[in-house]
């Protein structure tokens, strides 16, 4: 089972949904849905934004980073989600394990940082409108790109290729259908992952909370902001701010949630642990092109010409 005392298992066996393993086939099928909702709608927005001119503005290229870093993690995640409650196979390799590892943690920092970079998108739109354009160029949108992408990249090389190099004691069971650092972690023998726990601790605090920290600064100032416009405008202005603040929601509450578990809720049932992890990773590459389709005005009358022959209005 081992390859000697100081590598990984050659092998992970993956959890689906504990106690439920006779209705797996029944399961498959609002996973199957999910994924099949997360690729079409993230490829439709997609096409959307390629598609309109119009729609080549900062916001819109933002939004298309967000799409793109959600479909790639359901085409990451989907393999082994699929696997199991599909064919009921649960045994992944080692080295694909560690790699589907590093892809979903990456992806999701990278998310992080592509939520703050479109918070500070909606407070120079909305409290500094003439300064918009020259402040927010497409240089400088495709610099914001380029650094949430190394910046969730980078940061975790060292700790998922430190895995290898730990002796593991606790057998080769994960705890999720998918392969998360902590969870791998948690198998090696005790005292022997200080780094990976204390490199972990740092990157919760320097990414994930910081980037919310910033968010909600985003939002205080451009409450300020609004509070000093008239009622409509008001309103106005909240509305270009709701998709952005669903997306965050989604986003954010599950992974905290998911930290918080895996760190201090020893004794919750793993059936509840599994529904947390499966909301971390199908909730915001689901319901993100929904919420934006539905609150964009300028996405949906595109949707509606593509599909309807509908003309925009003028």
């Amino acid at each position: 089972m081992f390859l000697n005392k100081s590598h990984l298992p050659a092998t992970f066996l993956l959890t689906g949904m504990p106690g439920l393993e006779s209705l797996y086939r029944w399961i498959s099928f609002p996973f199957c849905f999910m994924f099949f909702m997360s690729i079409v709608g993230n490829s439709l927005i997609l096409l959307v934004i390629i598609k309109d001119y119009k729609l080549h503005q900062p916001m819109f290229f933002f939004l298309t980073m967000l799409a793109i870093t959600d479909l790639l993690f359901t085409l990451v995640t989907s393999p082994s989600v699929l696997g199991i409650f599909l064919f009921d196979y649960k045994v992944i390799r080692s080295q694909l394990c560690l790699l589907q590892m590093f892809f979903i943690h990456s992806l999701s920092i990278t998310e992080s940082s592509l939520l703050v970079a479109m918070a500070f998108d909606r407070y120079v739109a909305i409290c500094h409108p003439l300064r918009y354009t020259s402040t927010l160029t497409s240089s400088a949108v495709a610099k914001a790109g380029l650094v949430s992408a190394l910046r969730g990249t980078l940061i975790h090389i060292p700790p998922v290729s430190s895995l290898q190099f730990l002796p593991y004691c606790n057998g080769n069971a994960l705890s999720h259908s998918y392969c998360l650092h902590q969870d791998v972690m948690e198998l090696a023998c005790h005292g022997t992952n200080t780094f990976n726990i204390m490199y972990g601790l740092a990157i919760i605090l320097c990414t994930v909370t910081l980037d919310l920290i910033l968010i909600v600064l985003s939002y205080i100032l451009i409450l300020r902001a609004v509070f000093h416009v008239t009622k409509m405008d008001r309103y106005k202005l909240f509305n270009t701010c709701v998709s952005h603040l669903c997306a965050v929601f989604l986003f954010y509450v599950p992974i905290v949630a998911l930290s918080i578990v895996h760190r201090f809720g020893k004794q919750v049932s793993p059936l509840f642990m599994n529904i947390m992890a499966n909301a971390y990773l199908f909730l915001p590459s689901v319901l993100n092109p929904i919420i934006y389709s539905i609150k964009s005005k300028q996405i949906r009358e595109v949707l509606l010409q593509m599909f309807h022959g509908r003309p925009r209005d003028c």
